[in-house]
């Protein structure tokens, strides 16, 4: 690729196929310009260091999660949604491990901020929402939902479940038909000990 062709986003896309080529650890300025076929001096032209880089793939990664979801959920509410939002999630990370992996590192202000994050975001809720969880509970839900579909893709991911019967795709609808009951009888009081 020629140098006048480079670009911010030309050079995040680059990283973010080699993120999941090779992993997300991989990604260094070196590894990109190697793969683009320019210098790495060319680079600082368009990013200033390896952490502007990931910061780059990490609001690409949200905004292309944002798309699989709003496809996912599309017309659908209740547990059809929720299993939209989750399938969205887990396909994602399968297609795309190093993009995945971008979304498990810590976001700073600004990607939080990004338009791929508050869509994501937003998506998530508008599921959440049809549940009718008190709008004071709304960010729990959220919480509790994240932590399980992302801790059930981890074990998947790094073979935890491998070595047992019956399949991971049972757990997998199970889950999700728990993750439904759970969030129709989220308890509406704190619940916390004196």
């Amino acid at each position: 690729m020629a140098r006048a062709n480079l670009s911010a986003s030309v050079v995040v896309a680059a990283g973010a196929d080699l993120a999941d080529d090779d992993g997300f650890e991989q990604v260094t300025l070196s590894a990109v310009a190697r793969r683009l076929g320019v210098q790495t001096a060319s680079l600082y032209n368009h990013v200033r260091d390896r952490g502007e880089l990931l910061a780059g793939l990490h609001e690409l990664a949200l905004a292309e999660l944002a798309d699989e979801i709003a496809d996912g959920v599309a017309g659908k509410a209740g547990l059809d949604a929720l299993v939209g939002l989750a399938e969205a999630q887990r396909t994602f990370a399968r297609e795309h491990p190093g993009r995945w992996a971008a979304l498990q590192q810590p976001a700073s202000a600004t990607t939080a901020a990004s338009a791929g994050a508050v869509r994501v975001a937003t998506l998530t809720l508008a599921v959440l929402r049809a549940y009718e969880v008190p709008e004071v509970e709304l960010v729990h839900v959220v919480r509790f939902v994240g932590a399980t579909v992302n801790g059930f893709l981890a074990l998947e991911r790094s073979g935890g479940f491998a070595h047992r019967e019956p399949s991971t795709e049972a757990s997998w609808h199970r889950t999700l038909t728990a993750l439904d009951a759970v969030v129709r009888a989220w308890p509406t009081t704190d619940g916390a000990p004196a």
